[in-house]
């Protein structure tokens, strides 16, 4: 099953970007990805869970993911559902998952878990400007092309 994972800038300026992330992730789903993957931190990110979800409502046998660093994070309902399941608010309608990261600085959490996350996909959308000279979502990008995956930058210098 081909996987996606996303990465991007906390900040996104292009007001174009989301009808790219939606026409890129529905291609990806054209083409076989039921699996998608990302992180928690900025804009981008809830963007990419938005438009997944969006999606979700067309191609109901995709995998929504949310990779999270901290327990404190999500916070789980009182009451389980009527199968025993509980489910963790925001993310009660998709997957979440910690890395085993609890040994890791707290400052290198979200670094570590973007580097497990590319290490279980096959390609990666991503918000990156490549001109910015240190970022978390530059460093995710070149940690991706060295890995070799297929790479999809929507970021657009405007």
């Amino acid at each position: 099953m081909k996987k996606i994972a996303f990465a991007g800038h906390s900040l996104v300026f292009d007001r174009d970007v989301r009808k790219r992330l939606l026409d890129a992730v529905e291609d990806e789903i054209k083409n076989g990805a039921r699996f998608f993957t990302m992180g928690r931190y900025g804009e981008f990110d809830k963007m990419a869970l938005d438009v997944c979800k969006e999606l979700r409502n067309t191609y109901q046998d995709i995998i929504i993911e949310v990779v999270v660093t901290s327990f404190q994070q999500i916070n789980p309902i009182i009451e389980s559902d009527q199968f025993g399941t509980t489910k963790y608010y925001p993310y009660e309608d998709v997957e979440t998952i910690m890395y085993d990261i609890e040994n890791e600085h707290y400052k290198r959490r979200i670094t570590v878990s973007n580097r497990k996350m590319i290490d279980n996909c096959d390609t990666l959308i991503c918000y990156v400007n490549k001109n910015y000279s240190y970022s978390g979502a530059k460093r995710t990008l070149n940690y991706a092309k060295k890995k070799g995956l297929e790479i999809i930058n929507l970021y657009k210098n405007i």
